[in-house]
């Protein structure tokens, strides 16, 4: 039996991911849906091991070699046969009623093509996008459809799907562009639908590194230049009116500076040099007591010698009080007075005979 939805996941390496968005498909209010996970020749191993014997509800799991995220797109569409299609990345998720509000409005209204949402970021940044337009000028100059934007099959078939060329990004808002351009019609429901997430290694912060932005800026302009020279006074006056935005939004950063971010940080600044000599304060009375600890450490130590001085000087005290008192025990002895006159005439005798020589 046909689904009414298809929904096509692309995944290249983001096995970590893939669970959630899955669940969030899984998770939808609407339940008359396909979805196919297209394997894009993934390298890494964690996601090859886990879509080996992937098993989940509604969901199977398509493999090709690498060709990019277009090319995916289109093989997974290729893969399915429902009547509106939904291209959701692999580490982004749905809101539950997403699936719900975007088929009642494609079904009561059928010179509708596409739907697509306001978004909400998660990750490394959360905030909301919430576009008004998706017709031309404003589509030429800001992509304001959301990837994961709901379909016809047949518009989608009409465009000729994703650009395979366009592997490095813009293959959306390529496609978006090419739909509008051939008649076909669009609305921005102001619902937030659509979770984004934003990573430091995603392939839209990626086009932001070096000249590829402007590259493939280049490329969008010169395949749809027809357009954008129809265009050319709007786009100069949605410019104009941006820029004029951009410089009412510095001018007020500058004045919040000025009024509150100087004033704080000049706070902060006088905390930071009282901190600072308070742990100067601390380490000069942390040296003072460490001094303090290393001559007490020392004056121990000399009184220890000076004790163990005094009591060798006592000791030798003793001893010579102890020699003193044997020689005058000596003299005393009777043996010395015996040969008191023996030890004059020694002495007499060696006056007489003078020194030697």
């Amino acid at each position: 039996m046909t689904p009414t939805v298809s929904v096509v996941i692309p995944c290249y390496n983001l096995g970590e991911y893939l669970g959630e968005a899955v669940d969030s498909v899984l998770a939808q209010t609407f339940t008359d849906f396909e979805i196919v996970i297209v394997d894009d020749g993934s390298t890494d191993e964690g996601t090859r091991t886990l879509l080996a014997n992937y098993q989940r509800a509604k969901t199977r799991v398509v493999r090709t070699e690498n060709r990019g995220l277009p090319a995916a797109r289109n093989e997974g569409a290729r893969q399915t046969s429902g009547r509106y299609l939904c291209m959701l990345d692999a580490d982004d998720r749905l809101e539950p009623s997403y699936m719900q509000r975007s088929v009642d409005v494609l079904d009561s209204e059928p010179a509708l093509a596409f739907v697509s949402h306001w978004l909400r970021t998660f990750g490394d940044e959360e905030w909301t996008w919430q576009p008004e337009s998706c017709e031309l000028p404003d589509l030429l100059n800001t992509n304001t459809v959301n990837g994961a934007a709901m379909v016809r099959r047949e518009a989608f078939l009409a465009a000729g799907g994703f650009d395979e060329t366009l592997r490095d990004g813009f293959e959306d808002w390529d496609f978006w562009i090419t739909l509008v351009e051939r008649g076909f019609k669009g609305r921005i429901l102001p619902e937030v639908l659509f979770n984004y997430r934003r990573r430091g290694d995603s392939m839209s912060r990626d086009m932001m590194k070096g000249d590829l932005f402007a590259r493939l800026h280049r490329i969008l302009a010169q395949k749809h230049a027809r357009s954008y020279q129809a265009h050319l006074p709007s786009l100069i006056e949605i410019s104009d009116r941006e820029i004029g935005h951009l410089c009412t939004h510095i001018r007020e950063l500058d004045r919040e500076h000025q009024e509150w971010v100087a004033p704080e940080l000049q706070r902060a600044r006088d905390e930071v040099a009282a901190l600072e000599r308070k742990v100067a304060a601390v380490r000069a009375r942390k040296a003072a007591e460490n001094e303090h600890a290393r001559l007490s450490h020392e004056l121990q130590v000399a009184a220890h010698e000076r004790a163990a001085a005094s009591e060798r000087a006592s000791n030798l005290d003793r001893a010579l009080l102890a020699a003193q008192q044997e020689a005058a025990a000596l003299r005393n002895s009777v043996s010395w007075r015996a040969t008191a006159p023996l030890r004059a005439a020694y002495g007499w005798l060696l006056n007489i005979r003078g020194p030697r020589t």
